[in-house]
């Protein structure tokens, strides 16, 4: 679980500009051991980098590499929001 003192919040609360770091992955779906394979996993650090006019689809980089999730999708990670674009 996340510690109390950071500023903790699921994946769909991030905006564009934002990084974050993982925190924790919830639930064991096959797509959350699919974006686990991937390298999303705890301590990794990403960058919102587009949201989509309504909202979802939204493209995040991380170790390189680039890819579009939608919020629902990816309900399960917890984040910490480590910046923000302002």
């Amino acid at each position: 679980m996340a510690d109390q003192h950071c500023d903790c919040v699921l994946f769909c609360k991030l905006k564009q500009g934002d990084k974050a770091r993982v925190v924790g992955v919830h639930g064991e779906s096959p797509l959350a051991c699919r974006l686990q394979e991937m390298g999303l996993v705890t301590g990794t650090e990403l960058t919102v980098e587009k949201v989509a006019p309504l909202g979802d689809p939204v493209e995040i980089s991380f170790r390189g590499q680039s890819l579009c999730v939608r919020k629902n999708e990816a309900d399960f990670l917890e984040v910490e929001r480590i910046a923000t674009l302002s």
